[in-house]
């Protein structure tokens, strides 16, 4: 009966390509954003250096590269009710792509994370400009891939255990926080030797092997991927209507072996819905809610950007978007920023 099935799904050619079309034009939009947004905050700050009044607005969508002062003001919100209003976008971020792992897998990887979408553009110049990418043995892809998660559990550890609200409190009133941005930007516009050469170390592999960074070493994934074993959406495959072509595993960004499973309920799975849109079977495999209900990838796409720039919006609307800062304090604290460490 399988053999009928796999012989009327292979001659219908399912061809669902835009998925990945889509998956690319929500990426590149976010790029796009998060480029002019850092333009914006360059221009802010040389205003602010210069002691002139900013033609441009202070852009918030920066802070969202401060994942570990996001961790602390969660923690402080939860356990006091204040929202931290020194940084009020990084937490605001951090909610949406938790809340997006909680719902929807770990599509902030796959759709919103502009550093994933960075990875993902190099390890495919890679594969072009090589013939394809390497892939690290099993016996020692495992190890290297809990190093995130260890990263990730210390600072899991260090925050949300053994720091108490008043550490946490303190910590964001100190004028490091209050020009952690700025002093992003100048880490990244001014690098040392040593620097560069850091992260030269960090992203070279990604020529060579699929999302070096975000596969070994992302503690930030790592958290979504942990939480995101709570959300009742799976990649599904009906086994009746897979036709056993492979197309699935073989284009897996995740490097998961999806034609083996019936659900694909791993931590590394980012939710991108690459392995639907190459399968060639009509039903064979879908995002699935519950083992229940299917859910179209137009949906599916259409919920993690509703998701994420919902929260946004929401954060926009009731005043937790926008710093509280001043300009006058900002101007204030420029002359501390050589005597306060880097991020």
């Amino acid at each position: 009966m399988k053999v009928i099935w796999n012989y009327n799904n292979a001659m219908e050619k399912f061809d669902r390509s835009y998925i990945r079309k889509i998956r690319y034009a929500v990426q590149w939009a976010v790029f796009l954003m998060v480029l002019y947004a850092g333009y914006t905050f360059y221009l802010f700050i040389k205003s602010i250096e210069m002691g002139l009044s900013p033609v441009v607005g202070r852009s918030p969508s920066v802070e969202g590269f401060m994942p570990i002062g996001a961790l602390m003001a969660l923690k402080l919100w939860v356990t006091t009710g204040m929202f931290d209003p020194i940084h009020p976008a990084a937490l605001v971020i951090f909610i949406g792509a938790l809340l997006l792992a909680v719902l929807l897998k770990k599509s902030f990887c796959g759709w919103i994370c502009p550093v994933g979408t960075l990875s993902e553009i190099v390890w495919k110049f890679g594969r072009k400009a090589f013939g394809g990418n390497f892939k690290i043995h099993k016996y020692i892809d495992y190890p290297l891939r809990s190093l995130k998660y260890i990263i990730m559990a210390f600072f899991v550890y260090a925050i949300i255990i053994k720091m108490t609200p008043v550490q946490i409190s303190g910590f964001l009133n100190t004028p490091y926080w209050k020009v952690s941005d700025i002093k992003l930007l100048r880490f990244f516009a001014d690098m040392s030797t040593t620097t560069q050469v850091t992260l030269a170390a960090l992203f070279v592999p990604s020529f060579f092997y699929n999302n070096f960074w975000c596969r070994y070493l992302c503690p930030y994934g790592g958290l979504l991927g942990v939480i995101s074993l709570l959300s009742p959406v799976k990649i599904k495959r009906v086994e009746s209507k897979c036709i056993d072509c492979g197309l699935c595993s073989k284009n897996c960004p995740s490097l998961l072996p999806v034609d083996k499973k019936e659900y694909v309920r791993s931590a590394e799975c980012t939710g991108c819905m690459t392995c639907v849109s190459y399968c060639p079977a009509k039903d064979a495999l879908d995002a699935d809610i519950g083992g229940r209900l299917k859910i179209r990838p137009l949906v599916y796409a259409g919920m993690v950007v509703v998701v994420f720039f919902g929260v946004i919006l929401a954060a926009r609307l009731t005043g937790h978007w926008h710093s509280s800062l001043s300009y006058k304090e900002l101007i204030n604290f420029m002359p501390l920023l050589d005597s306060l460490p880097h991020p």
